[in-house]
């Protein structure tokens, strides 16, 4: 067994890793769309006050899965490892298209498995993390 730690992805917010290999199973940590070194997260929109007052989920997505990307390629893998994801929005109804349509054009030919769920919230002001498992070879 091994422990995956990057640079090129956002800090975890706990004490766990990006990812730990297990044979030849990897499990990614749930990674989340902020940006790699300040922690920004891309799409959140802010009032004067500094409240969360929007987002842009088509933003969101693009980090998230370019987040993803670079857990596993510190791993050893590629976006073609990958076997099985779960992605969580907080709005479903209200996301659940323009996330759909920004994984199909990012994710072209990945046959992993997937399944979506809406939740009420996460840990930090996101709109959508996913858990990931991929299979890496000897």
């Amino acid at each position: 067994m091994s422990t995956v730690h990057t640079n090129n992805a956002p800090k975890p917010v706990g004490a766990y890793p990006h990812a730990r290999r297990v044979g030849n199973l990897l499990f990614l940590s749930g990674v989340g769309p902020r940006r790699a070194g300040d922690d920004s997260i891309p799409g959140n929109i802010h009032d004067e006050t500094g409240n969360l007052v929007g987002y842009d989920i088509q933003a969101q997505c693009a980090q998230v899965f370019a987040n993803v990307q670079a857990v596993l390629e510190a791993s050893g893998a590629t976006l073609a490892n990958l076997v099985d994801m779960t992605v969580y929005l907080t709005d479903l109804g209200r996301d659940f298209k323009a996330y759909n349509e920004a994984y199909a054009r990012f994710f072209k030919g990945v046959d992993a498995c997937r399944t979506t769920v809406g939740i009420t919230a996460l840990p930090t002001p996101i709109a959508i993390e996913l858990k990931c498992v991929a299979w890496l070879d000897d």
